[in-house]
């Protein structure tokens, strides 16, 4: 099975082109944010690279959030453009899954983290039942408070995954079960993200995927403020 795997969900780009177990071609840019520049010349370049041509791919592959609003709807849109113009199968990933990959298999509970400033941050808990990463808690937009009052209740060991700093400190703070990555190491690659891929099944409607952004985007914040009796259904009409 040829896979092409994509993530923007954050600062790092990076997309893979897979061939069952074999990497054909990855590449991975940290350096910037204009996915919306660099990503579909990205692809072009890899799948050429691999000697492919578009209709050789057999499934996408793509995490779809959350993240960066920008990042998370870039990818969901080239993925779902490109698997109904090719009429391949398409796997939708949670972006904080991908980042729990880096980790490997480790035992215990794997808590990925994207900071999302002023001591918020994307949040989720894993851990590896065989071959899958299933969740202990589900994926949120949350606070450092309200994380750190979640995490210890846990006696497990849980090995904390993130680019950031900010949360060390109150993280570490739950107890000795609690270790941080290596923040260099905490880059989401999309041949992991292939791989794990690979044996998911697709989606069923792909014109109905949509992005994972577990907040409200700020006009859709304002909007609510704006009309406060009114049903959130009326948004889209309604703008």
């Amino acid at each position: 099975m040829k896979i092409l795997a994509i993530d923007t969900s954050n600062k790092p780009l990076t997309v893979a082109v897979i061939d069952d177990n074999m990497l054909l071609a990855t590449e991975t840019i940290t350096t910037h944010q204009k996915h919306a520049e660099f990503l579909l010349p990205v692809i072009e370049d890899l799948v050429s690279k691999a000697s492919l041509k578009p209709t050789d791919i057999d499934r996408i592959v793509v995490a779809t959030g959350p993240g960066s609003y920008t990042g998370v709807r870039m990818a969901t849109t080239v993925a779902k453009t490109l698997a109904m113009t090719l009429n391949i199968e398409l796997v939708a990933i949670s972006s904080l899954l991908t980042l729990a990959l880096t980790a490997g298999k480790v035992t215990g509970l794997i808590n990925p983290i994207f900071d999302a400033r002023n001591d918020n941050m994307y949040t989720g808990l894993y851990k590896w039942d065989a071959d899958n990463l299933v969740e202990v808690l589900p994926d949120r937009h949350t606070n450092i408070h309200e994380w750190h009052e979640q995490l210890a209740q846990f006696n497990e060991s849980i090995r904390v995954v993130t680019s950031s700093d900010t949360f060390d400190k109150p993280l570490m703070d739950i107890g000795a079960n609690v270790s941080v990555n290596n923040h260099f190491e905490a880059v989401p690659s999309a041949t992991l993200l292939g791989r794990y891929g690979a044996h998911l099944d697709p989606v069923t409607d792909v014109d109905a995927l949509v992005p994972r952004y577990l907040r409200l985007t700020k006009a859709e914040a304002d909007w609510r403020q704006d009309h406060p009796n009114e049903d959130e259904s009326n948004y889209v009409e309604k703008n």
